[in-house]
């Protein structure tokens, strides 16, 4: 029987086919990051109500964030940080400031509005190693979590796998508390995605067959069938970015086998 307004439909009568998935607060793994382009404060709300179980951070994608009102984006971060949701402004926003060298005012102004975490990337602009990490460090000096990217933002351009490596490594002993992996909202000739979204597969097992901790990444996905392999290939708890706010609960229907494809994965 259903006792409360917050217990889920069916959790006393069916386990979830694929075990394991963690709840929240989610400290490291099982992570998922919603990419938000313009969301108002009711469909966040509607959002929040309906699947913030599965919601662990939100990206106010790229530049959007400087186009609110400031009472919209205040009350945004207020109630997704209520509802255990850390919330934080686009890389390329970041990336701006840079250009602009005003990126430690920039920071201040995240403080200002009450982001507890920002992103640091290089995906559009040219950022020496030294300023990056530079930015991290500062960041983290002033209370931030960071959270960087790695790749570049032009279809087809693809960092080497060394590079990619030594800049994960270089972030992390910089500080950052997770690095994504580029991956747009696309998923394709982007990263580790051919241009019909498959996984690269060579540079994919070469990256991850050096990575220590696996949780340290997160995996911009967008694509069911990019989702689907790397449930497959780490199990439920694997970090996601870049999802769309309508896939939330379909990611987690997939996370837990509650789809066709991934509840193959428990016969």
């Amino acid at each position: 029987m259903l006792h409360s307004t917050s217990a889920r439909a069916w959790d006393d009568i069916l386990h979830d086919p694929l075990p394991g998935r963690t709840a929240k607060p989610r400290a490291s793994s099982g992570l998922t990051m919603l990419i938000d382009t313009g969301l108002g404060l009711g469909e966040i709300r509607d959002l929040v109500e309906l699947a913030g179980s599965y919601i662990d951070y939100v990206k106010l994608g790229f530049g959007t964030s400087k186009l609110y009102p400031v009472h919209v984006l205040r009350d945004k971060i207020g109630w997704l940080q209520a509802h255990q949701i850390e919330v934080y402004p686009g890389g390329t926003f970041l990336e701006a400031a840079v250009l602009q060298n005003c990126w430690k005012s920039f920071l201040a102004r995240c403080q200002e509005l009450g982001f507890r975490t920002i992103e640091v990337s290089d995906g559009t602009i040219p950022l020496s190693r030294e300023l990056r990490q530079q930015v991290i460090r500062y960041a983290n000096s002033q209370g931030l979590t960071v959270i960087t990217e790695v790749g570049k933002k032009e279809d087809g351009l693809y960092l080497p796998v060394d590079v990619q490596l030594e800049l994960i490594d270089a972030d992390l002993e910089a500080g950052a508390f997770k690095v994504i992996l580029e991956g747009r909202e696309s998923g394709k000739a982007v990263g580790f995605f051919d241009e019909d979204g498959s996984i690269r597969h060579d540079d994919f097992t070469k990256l991850t067959s050096q990575i220590q901790h696996l949780d340290h990444l997160i995996w911009e996905a967008p694509l069911k069938s990019q989702q689907e392999e790397l449930i497959r290939l780490f199990g439920p708890n694997v970090n996601f970015g870049n999802i769309n706010p309508r896939d939330i609960i379909s990611l987690e229907a997939l996370r837990i086998g509650l789809r066709s494809d991934t509840l193959r994965m428990t016969l």
